[in-house]
């Protein structure tokens, strides 16, 4: 089996007398890092629509979980065989209406087993079980949707509205020292506006980042451009400084350009600026 092949290799790689020196270095503090960054390269891959690479990164994550296992088993923690089984078993569990009796299933039963599951923790908490180590977006909208789920919500979109209007006042207030915890209250208050909207907070900002390189790259290339040839007439001629004769170009092509944003207004003019050409 290619699992087995997979989990000798790293129970080679971490012997301590005959293994890679750095595998058997590390400990689950020092590989986390690598795991997670992983399953961002996974995403990624299936962004791009990558399969090939898709592929690769699957294996690169599997390998986390090899790791990890391993350490463990040779903590005497538990085995790969543990992690499958749990695995299987929440699986087996939380779909009832597939592999036992229940009648039916869906999302709503899935949700009440795993509050079941929670209410046997020693934290019962509604909010017990969201990871830490979670992006801060990602957390607070997965805090605030336990939350939800509790009764302590507002009823539309109009409360986080009203909430973002109160915590932009209360930062443009705060002290220097007290800045950071306003901001973060006021990021807090637009996840809640996403999740109202239905709008995934990460992925909202994920098409913002996309979209930036998209528009600043036409006028990067534009600009070096106009830049070079510019300096190619000034040694040619004694006239008027040859940047001048290009800034009706970027004038007028920053004037095109179909952005609301007037931060990427400045951005552009500034970039023009550097260049000379505006």
């Amino acid at each position: 089996m290619t699992l087995d092949r997979l989990v000798a290799i790293m129970e080679r790689l971490r012997d301590p007398v005959t293994g890679c020196e750095w595998d058997s270095a590390q400990d689950f503090a020092s590989i986390a890092p690598y795991t997670i960054e992983e399953a961002y390269e996974v995403a990624d891959a299936i962004e791009r629509g990558d399969m090939a690479d898709l592929a690769d990164e699957l294996g690169d994550l599997q390998l986390q979980v090899v790791f990890h296992a391993q350490m463990a088993r040779e903590a005497g923690h538990f085995s790969l065989d543990d992690v499958i089984t749990r695995i299987c078993d929440k699986l087996e569990r939380r779909h009832p209406h597939i592999f036992g009796d229940a009648g039916h299933g869906g999302h709503l039963l899935w949700e009440q087993i795993k509050a079941e599951e929670r209410a046997a923790r020693p934290d019962a908490s509604a909010l017990a079980g969201v990871a830490m180590a979670l992006p801060a977006l990602e957390r607070a909208a997965k805090l605030q949707k336990r939350a939800a789920r509790t009764g302590f919500d507002w009823p539309d979109e109009d409360g986080p509205r009203a909430k973002i209007i109160e915590e932009l006042d209360e930062l443009a207030e705060a002290a220097p020292e007290d800045r950071a915890e306003e901001l973060g209250d006021l990021l807090f208050a637009v996840v809640n506006l996403a999740r109202h909207l239905k709008i995934d907070p990460e992925g909202a900002l994920r098409v913002v980042r996309s979209k930036s390189p998209a528009v600043r790259a036409p006028i990067k290339r534009r600009a070096s451009a106009s830049s070079t040839l510019a300096r190619t007439r000034s040694n040619q001629s004694t006239g008027p400084k040859p940047a001048t004769r290009f800034r009706p170009c970027i004038r007028r092509q920053r004037a095109a350009l179909p952005i609301d944003d007037d931060a990427m207004r400045v951005e552009i003019a500034q970039k023009a600026a550097h260049i000379g050409l505006y």
